[in-house]
C-alpha cells in the first residue's frame, strides 16, 4: 500500500510520500536509543511541563489538524475537533497524574519482616523505546492515548502509523518537536508494513503496542513473542448493545444511532449488534430506524455532515460483501443497503434485522454504518446472543433493573460493560478487550504500567 493522502470524499491522491529506507530507519533506531537513556532520568516534573506544552500547541493548531484528519480518512469534521479537544485533555490529564500512578509501592510492615528485609518497594521504571503501531480510524487520538502515558513514563515512541494518514503522522511526530522533547523522543518511521518486522525485531525496541485488525494484531504478537517482547493488542470488536423492557427506550434509540453511526461507524467500539427484548423490540427498532435514515451523509468538511465516507474502496466493498451476503440469506433491510452514485467512498446507514448465525455478518466485524438487529425473548439468550462472536471488546446494557446489571456485569465477555450510555474512553479508566479483540490495557494507570519494568527494591536488615 503506498503511503499517500488519498480524499475519500473523493478518490483524489493529494500527496505521496517515499518510504524511509534502512539507512534512515538505522538513525531512527539508534537516535530513539540514545535519547531514552538520558529522558528516562528526567523528572515528572519535566516530563509533565513539556506534556503540557505540546497539548496547548495542539489546542493552537486545532482547526488545522482537524482537517487534515478529515481529507486524509474522511472524518466529519466537527468530530475531528472533538478528537482533538479528547487529546489535548489526555494528554493534560496525564501530565497531572503520571506521577502519582508510578509512585513506589511500599508492601506491609508484616510481608517485610516476613521477606526478612529492612525496606521493600515496587518501582516502576520505564522499559525503553517503544513501536506504536496505530490505524487510521481515530488517527489523533489512538496515538495519543499510547505516546501520553509512555512518555510520562520516562519511555520514548516510534510511530508506525497507517499508510492513509502520513500528514497527521508527520504532524505528530512536530508537535512533540515543537513541544520542546529532546529530538528522539517521538519518531515517526514513514514506512510499510513489511518493514515492521524488522524495527520490532531490533533489539533497541523494547515493547509494541498496536490498533487493528486482527490479522496485524496477530502478525505483530508473533514477531514479539519469537523476541520475548512485551506488547498491548486493542483489535477488533463487535459490541452488543442489550436493550430490556425496563430501558428508557426514546433514549436508548437516539444513543444508538450515535453508537452505530459515529465515524461512520468505523470504530472498534461502536455498538454493532443490537439485541432488543421482544417486548420493547418493536418500539426501538422504530426510533432507531428512524434516526439512522434521517443522518446526513454528505462532504465531511460540511459542518452538517453526519456521516462522511468510509476510509478507503477495499473497506466499502469490504461492508457491502457482508450486508449482500447477509440480504442474500434471508436479511431484511429496514434502511440503507444501497451504494449511492457519485465519487467518493459513501455508504449510507443501514440497518438489517432477522440475522441468523449462519450469516457471516453475525461473526464478522462491520466497519462502516452497518447495525444488526435482534429479537430476544430473555436477558438469558441476550446475554447468549452477546457472547456468540469471537470479540469482547466493549459492550451497552440499557435497564433500569439492578439485578440484571448485575448478571450483564458478571457474564459479558468484554473487557467493559456500559451501563444506561454508549461506550466511551476517558483517560482515567482502563481500555481494552478480550478474546479476539486483544489483550492489555491503555489509558488509567493499568496502560501507563504496561510499558514499565515493575521492579522489586529489597534491603537487608
Amino acid at each position: 500500500m503506498p503511503i499517500a493522502t488519498v480524499n475519500p470524499a473523493n478518490g483524489e491522491t493529494l500527496k505521496t510520500y517515499e518510504a524511509l529506507g534502512e539507512e534512515e530507519i538505522e538513525r531512527r533506531l539508534a537516535t530513539a536509543d540514545r535519547t531514552f537513556h538520558t529522558y528516562r532520568t528526567t523528572s515528572f516534573a519535566e516530563r509533565a511541563r513539556l506534556l503540557r506544552g505540546a497539548a496547548d500547541l495542539l489546542e493552537e493548531d486545532a482547526e488545522d489538524v482537524a482537517r487534515v484528519m478529515t481529507t486524509e480518512m474522511g472524518k466529519p469534521v466537527k468530530q475531528a475537533r472533538a478528537e482533538v479537544a479528547k487529546c489535548a485533555k489526555a494528554m493534560r490529564w496525564f501530565a497531572e497524574h503520571a506521577e502519582v500512578l508510578l509512585t513506589d509501592v511500599e508492601p506491609s510492615d508484616a510481608d517485610v519482616k516476613d521477606s526478612g528485609a529492612s525496606r521493600v518497594l515496587v518501582r516502576y521504571r520505564p522499559l525503553g523505546p517503544v513501536l506504536a503501531v496505530m490505524p487510521w480510524n481515530f488517527p489523533l487520538w489512538q496515538v495519543i492515548r499510547f505516546a501520553a502515558p509512555a512518555l510520562m513514563a520516562g519511555n520514548v515512541g516510534l510511530l508506525k502509523h497507517a499508510s492513509n494518514v502520513p500528514q497527521t503522522a508527520l504532524y505528530l511526530e512536530d508537535l512533540f518537536r515543537r513541544a520542546g522533547f529532546p529530538e528522539g523522543c517521538f519518531q515517526t518511521l514513514l514506512i510499510g508494513s513489511g518493514a515492521v518486522e524488522g524495527v520490532l525485531r531490533d533489539p533497541r525496541v523494547r515493547a509494541a503496542t498496536l490498533t487493528g485488525s486482527e490479522p496485524a494484531g496477530r502478525s505483530v504478537a508473533s514477531v514479539a513473542g519469537d523476541e520475548i517482547k512485551k506488547t498491548v493488542l486493542e483489535l477488533g470488536g463487535s459490541d452488543p448493545y442489550l436493550v430490556m423492557p425496563s430501558a428508557d427506550v426514546d433514549r436508548a434509540a437516539r444513543t444508538a444511532v450515535t453508537a452505530r453511526a459515529q465515524n461512520a461507524g468505523q470504530s472498534c467500539i461502536a455498538a454493532k449488534r443490537f439485541i432488543v427484548h421482544a417486548d420493547v423490540y418493536d418500539a426501538f427498532t422504530e426510533r432507531f430506524v428512524e434516526g439512522m435514515r434521517a443522518l446526513k451523509v454528505g462532504d465531511p468538511l460540511d459542518e452538517d455532515t453526519d456521516v462522511g465516507p468510509l476510509s478507503s474502496e477495499q473497506g466499502r466493498e469490504d461492508l457491502e460483501g457482508l450486508v449482500d451476503e447477509a440480504v442474500e440469506s434471508g436479511a431484511t433491510v429496514l434502511c440503507g443497503a444501497e451504494r449511492p452514485d457519485g465519487p467518493g467512498w459513501y455508504y449510507p446507514p443501514t440497518v438489517l434485522a432477522d440475522i441468523t448465525p449462519e450469516m457471516r455478518v453475525h461473526r464478522e466485524e462491520t466497519f462502516g454504518p452497518v447495525a444488526t438487529l435482534y429479537r430476544v425473548a430473555d436477558l438469558d439468550e441476550a446475554i447468549a446472543i452477546a457472547n456468540d462472536t469471537p470479540f469482547g471488546l466493549s459492550s451497552n446494557v440499557w435497564t433500569q433493573d439492578a439485578a440484571e446489571v448485575d448478571r450483564c456485569v458478571r457474564d459479558l465477555d468484554a473487557g467493559g460493560v456500559f451501563v444506561n450510555g454508549m461506550t466511551a474512553s476517558h483517560p482515567a479508566f482502563p481500555f481494552g478487550g478480550v478474546k479476539r479483540s486483544g489483550y492489555g490495557r491503555e489509558l488509567s494507570g493499568h496502560g501507563i504500567r504496561e510499558f514499565c519494568n515493575i521492579t522489586t527494591v529489597w534491603h537487608g536488615a
